[in-house]
């Protein structure tokens, strides 16, 4: 938790630079952050954290190395894909997103390879419980992060694309210290697993989690897609600052989902669900309430006066819609890493019901920030009533864990 705040803070610090730029540039740099972090990163790095922790208690490490590097060689098949498709029609996207010239967009495609590759490492890293690196990687990555994008917002005045960069060379440092520290399990000889039984037990994670991310990152593009560039700042500051509560609490789900991955392929007891559900909690309710009470102090260090305002209207509104997503990501967790996968069901019908009512609103009733906001906290509470449904209420709960059989 101390590792991911002060990576958080360092990540944060880029935001500081928003003084330097126009408004309509930190809109920029906030829908193309969103875009890398509206991949599936959160689902991949859980897939491949079950699939090191199972790989590690089964003795089957060779298996897991052939999963790793066939993660990452199908990853880059598929973002040359995306991105032959996204410079075919950057003209579009730049007219779209108001971008100006394609500079950012350029600089933001090699960074969502890196972002594909990143959560593979950083879930082999998660999966064998090393959080030592996990931590130094947020935290170095961090560093470069605020220091390139320092460099040349305020050395040679690039406003989106020189942010974006000082995004870059941040996440190409964590890569490399994944890539480092997994060494000894990439670099071993590959075993053939059957590929079936594999994907039985992946697709449940990635409709899973991607659904929860979907609901933590997507809103932000939305919202671009109906509101001005100046308009957009506020929200992207609101945003920034609510996103916050995530990144304090998300340690305790990331910690708990190895553990009880490991223990239920032991067949091993655990109660880690109701500490880390309570701890999360409390974490996330004081959290933000301290956002209600320091944001506009928060707000005018960070950013410039004018933004203070239309941030603190949204600020309430974001950190409330945060509070019952941190809390079903623990339940999520929790679920997924027994194999209980009959909750995945409701949580894409959730998220998918979320991205066709979110646009129809604001087509044809109330075209505001506020109303984007009151109605992601709306599904983020029925994201938390399916997922507690499933951990408490279901007959697959009363029942107990499912069983699943190991890639062998």
């Amino acid at each position: 938790m101390v590792a991911n705040i002060l990576g958080g803070a360092l990540t944060y610090g880029v935001h500081f630079l928003a003084k330097r730029i126009p408004e309509s540039q930190y809109s920029i740099f906030g829908t193309l952050l969103m875009v890398t972090a509206c991949l599936p990163t959160m689902p991949l790095q859980m897939v491949f954290a079950e699939q090191t922790a199972r790989g590690l208690a089964t003795g089957r490490q060779r298996q897991l190395a052939g999963m790793l590097r066939l993660g990452g060689l199908w990853l880059l098949v598929l973002w040359l894909a995306a991105a032959a498709v996204t410079l075919v029609f950057q003209g579009r996207i730049v007219s779209r997103w108001e971008l100006g010239n394609p500079i950012a967009l350029w600089v933001t495609l090699p960074m969502v390879l890196l972002s594909l590759w990143a959560p593979i490492l950083t879930g082999a890293l998660q999966g064998r419980q090393d959080f030592f690196w996990v931590g130094w990687s947020g935290i170095l990555s961090g560093v470069f992060r605020l220091g390139v994008a320092a460099a040349l917002v305020l050395a040679v005045g690039a406003g989106a694309a020189g942010m974006m960069t000082g995004a870059l060379v941040g996440s190409a440092v964590g890569v490399g210290i994944g890539l480092w520290q997994t060494r000894d399990l990439w670099s071993l000889t590959r075993e053939r697993f059957d590929s079936r039984i594999l994907l039985r037990q992946v697709v449940p994670l990635m409709l899973g989690f991607g659904a929860c991310q979907f609901m933590f990152t997507s809103d932000t593009m939305f919202a671009k897609a109906f509101f001005t560039g100046d308009e957009m700042a506020p929200y992207v500051a609101a945003g920034t600052l609510s996103r916050a509560l995530l990144w304090l609490v998300l340690p305790l789900a990331a910690v708990m989902f190895p553990k009880i991955v490991h223990s239920r392929a032991r067949a091993e007891k655990t109660n880690l669900l109701g500490i880390v559900l309570a701890g999360t909690a409390v974490l996330a309710i004081c959290g933000g309430l301290g956002l209600w009470i320091v944001g506009p102090w928060v707000v005018r260090l960070v950013y410039t006066s004018k933004y203070v305002a239309a941030t603190m209207a949204l600020l309430p509104w974001y950190a409330g819609a945060m509070v019952p997503l941190a809390l079903a990501n623990v339940l999520i967790n929790d679920l997924l890493a027994r194999a209980r996968f009959r909750v995945v069901p409701a949580l894409m019908g959730v998220s998918i019901a979320y991205g066709f009512v979110l646009p129809f609103i604001l087509n044809h009733y109330a075209r505001t920030l506020e109303t984007v906001l009151q109605t992601l906290g709306a599904f983020n509470l029925l994201l938390l009533a399916a997922a507690a449904w499933a951990a408490f209420g279901s007959s697959d709960a009363k029942a107990g864990d499912s069983e699943s059989v190991a890639p062998g």
